[in-house]
C-alpha cells in the first residue's frame, strides 16, 4: 500500500473504539502510576481568621509558597496581614492584634516609600454617627500604635467608615465580629511586579 491510498482507508467504528478504550485504559494506568502526594500532617492554615469568643483574632499570615515581590502590596497582605479586629464598642489594640501591628511596624520600616491609610470599621449595630466615632478612635489608635513603633505619622493617614464597608454582611456575633475591624490599605509607595 503507498501513503495516499493509507490516508483514503477509513478506520471502522469497530476499530475505532478500540482505540479509545486503548487510550482510556492508558491513561487510567497513567494515573494509577502517580498517585496524588499525601496531605502534609498537621493543621492547615485558614485564609480567614478563627473566631473566638470574643471574635475574630488578629494573626500574621503564614508565607506562601508562590512568589510574592517583597515591598509590594500582595506581600504586605499574604506575609504581614492587613487588619486586626476590636471587641465589641472597644478602640484598644487587643493582644492577639500586637504581633501583627508590630510586623506591620517593621514591614513600614523596611519599606520607607510606602503610604498607608488606617480604616476604621464597625459594627452594623448603633447609629451611624456613633459608629462613625468608634471607626475614628479605631483607626487612630492602631495608627498611635505603628507611630509608637518607628513609623512616621507623616506615612500613615486615617479614615472612619463606621458600619458602611462590612466585609461580612450576614448577621449575628460572628459578623458582627469579622466587621468591627481596622484595614491597613497601601495607598503607594509600593512596589510593583514586572517594574
Amino acid at each position: 500500500m503507498t501513503a495516499l491510498s493509507l490516508l483514503s482507508v477509513r478506520p471502522s467504528k469497530t476499530a475505532l473504539k478500540a482505540a479509545m478504550a486503548m487510550a482510556g485504559l492508558a491513561a487510567l494506568a497513567a494515573c494509577a502510576s502517580h498517585p496524588k502526594p499525601a496531605p502534609a500532617s498537621g493543621p492547615v492554615a485558614s485564609s480567614r481568621p478563627a473566631p473566638s469568643s470574643s471574635g475574630p483574632t488578629a494573626r500574621a499570615p503564614a508565607a506562601v509558597a508562590q512568589a510574592v515581590l517583597p515591598g509590594s502590596e500582595r506581600d504586605f497582605v499574604v506575609n504581614v496581614g492587613d487588619r486586626v479586629y476590636f471587641d465589641y464598642d472597644q478602640y484598644n489594640v487587643r493582644n492577639d492584634a500586637e504581633p501583627l501591628l508590630a510586623a506591620q511596624a517593621d514591614w513600614l520600616k523596611k519599606y520607607p516609600a510606602v503610604k498607608i491609610r488606617i480604616e476604621g470599621n464597625a459594627d452594623e449595630r448603633g447609629t451611624e454617627d456613633y459608629n462613625l466615632a468608634l471607626g475614628a478612635r479605631r483607626a487612630n489608635t492602631l495608627k498611635e500604635f505603628l507611630v509608637a513603633h518607628g513609623v512616621p505619622g507623616g506615612r500613615i493617614t486615617t479614615v472612619s467608615f463606621g458600619k458602611e464597608h462590612p466585609i461580612d454582611t450576614g448577621e449575628g456575633e460572628a459578623a458582627w465580629a469579622h466587621n468591627r475591624n481596622g484595614h491597613t490599605a497601601i495607598l503607594s509607595g509600593a512596589k510593583m511586579a514586572g517594574g
